[in-house]
């Protein structure tokens, strides 16, 4: 349905990728990976024709409609959501403005009328009839209410513009659907949603993500870019990172024992094409991955941080107690009454659907912001680290390098020991000597981690530290999440490292918390038997 032939693009002297041959066909969902940097926003561009790549075209199939995620937020501000979303068939909205501006003509001839009839006719193939009612269905699935739908684009909230951008994405049944980050910002509820609509779609879908558990459930395979490369997989994320963690094994050790890493790596597909689901695109993979063989498994060359929180002294029995705290925002309540006991095992992810008031609770148990009622006491023997979502303030105004930036946190002000900490999150070399002021939002990221890392706290705080991340850094974030020994509070927008790290839910909302033992699924799982109960 898509193809890609022989192609290349470069920026001066920087090649991206070169001699790309790729074909993308109906039925499957294709996830796009690689680095910050390595080109997935710029190959999205070139397949929807918005760049012009360097040598190489991209074709698709004849009578063929293409639909993109827009980017820019502004471009539909004189239009209704309702009309933003419908424009996503662009032929079918023109022809009903068409149309109806001749049924609106004082002087109707007969020409007109023989036009208007043409139009109908096209009109109605095109769905004209139920557009309105498909963008409505959509719009509610993403969890823009009804009440939005004759609004101005201009008068909505940047989160819901954003929903609306989506929904007109998906509207109207195109065969080939590009998104490039299409979950920023999206509730738990949209995301699950969306994950449905595409796992039933049977035309093509290209997609960029940083959301590992949203990649798991919709691809089929993944697009990986790497070092100057584009290379195509059967499977969805996990699949990829492992098996290209072992056929890394495999050939940093091709003459020891090979032919029992080829088993493993064999019983490993098998695992996988084992794997149940009722999704159509689940199936479909297992199908694919039952044909795999050994040599068409990935083998890339990324390499990936490390992450690993070491306490330089052990906490003792009493952590954190939050007792009756409340904070108004310019006469907005944002927390009220909020009150939890921190005990010896708990990795706590905090949520709600107001990420102001889990920023400000963040902000109060750090110390940035007294609260307007209730107290916050730390335990005697706790140290806390600290990760805030707005970051900048640590940047902001500085001209220095990363030596001497990671060196205001350092008892041990040695070149060397800073090195070390740097070079876990892939700083080497003269990188450590880039200025701070040029530093990428994803760079900075990294950069707090390693500041985390050389604290020795034994309390770690983080809120939202996955935005700007690249999959494999919150791959390794995940994993040294999950090894630290003792407590963290932590929100995220990342599934797959909330599930696997907190042991406790405490839900932020208007009345005060919920707060649960359980894991992100159970929790997800309990809120949605509590919506069909209230429903």
């Amino acid at each position: 349905m898509l193809t890609v032939s022989d192609l290349s693009m470069q920026f001066g002297s920087d090649i991206l990728f070169q001699r790309v041959d790729l074909q993308f066909t109906a039925g499957n969902c294709y996830g796009i990976i690689g680095a910050n940097g390595a080109g997935k926003s710029t190959f999205i561009k070139i397949l929807s024709g918005e760049l012009e790549p360097t040598s190489g075209s991209v074709t698709l199939e004849a009578k063929r409609r293409m639909s993109v995620l827009k980017q820019n937020q502004s471009l539909y501000d004189d239009y209704t959501v309702l009309d933003t979303v419908i424009m996503g068939n662009q032929r079918l909205y023109d022809c009903g403005k068409e149309k109806d501006a001749i049924y609106d003509k004082e002087d109707f001839t007969d020409e007109d009328g023989l036009k208007a009839a043409e139009l109908e006719e096209e009109f109605a193939e095109l769905g004209g009839w139920e557009a309105e009612s498909d963008a409505g269905r959509i719009l509610q699935g993403l969890g823009v209410d009804v009440e939005f739908h004759q609004s101005l684009m201009a008068d909505m909230d940047a989160r819901l513009k954003v929903k609306v951008l989506l929904a007109q994405a998906l509207f109207g049944n195109p065969d080939v659907i590009l998104l490039d980050e299409p979950t920023n910002n999206l509730d738990l509820a949209s995301v699950v949603w969306l994950e449905d609509f595409l796992m039933d779609y049977e035309g093509t879908v290209l997609v960029v993500s940083h959301d590992r558990y949203f990649l798991n459930n919709i691809c089929t395979h993944i697009v990986d870019i790497d070092y100057g490369k584009i290379k195509m997989y059967v499977g969805n994320y996990d699949f990829w990172y492992e098996s290209s963690q072992l056929m890394q094994k495999l050939l940093k050790d091709q003459n020891k024992k090979a032919e029992q890493k080829i088993q493993e790596l064999q019983g490993f597909i098998a695992r996988f094409s084992a794997n149940k689901s009722k999704s159509r695109q689940a199936t479909s993979r297992r199908k694919l991955l039952d044909k795999i063989s050994v040599e068409e498994m990935p083998a890339s060359g990324r390499r990936y941080p490390w992450v690993g929180f070491k306490a330089d002294r052990e906490p003792g029995k009493d952590r954190l107690f939050v007792e009756n705290i409340s904070k108004t925002v310019d006469g907005v309540k944002l927390l009220n009454n909020i009150s939890f006991i921190v005990g010896k095992e708990d990795k706590i992810a905090l949520v709600g659907k107001n990420e102001l008031a889990v920023t400000m609770l963040y902000k109060i148990l750090s110390g940035e912001v007294e609260p307007d009622e209730g107290t916050v006491k730390w335990g005697a023997s706790i140290t806390y680290s600290y990760f805030p979502k707005d970051h900048n303030s640590y940047f902001d105004g500085l001209d220095m390098d990363l030596i001497d930036w990671m060196r205001q946190f350092s008892e041990d002000k040695r070149e060397s020991y800073l090195r070390s900490f740097l070079g876990r999150m892939l700083f080497s070399g003269d990188d450590v000597y880039k200025n701070v002021k040029v530093l990428s939002g994803g760079e900075k990221v990294r950069c707090m981690i390693s500041r985390m890392m050389l604290s020795g706290a034994n309390f770690l705080m983080l809120d939202q530290p996955t935005n700007h991340l690249d999959l494999e850094s919150i791959a390794a974030l995940n994993n040294g999440l999950d090894a630290f020994k003792n407590n963290i509070i932590f929100s995220c927008h990342d599934h797959q490292l909330t599930q696997t790290v907190a042991n406790r839910i405490i839900e932020i909302t208007d009345d005060g918390i919920i707060d649960r033992m359980c894991s992100y699924d159970e929790y997800v799982h309990l809120s949605d038997l509590e919506e069909e109960t209230r429903g």
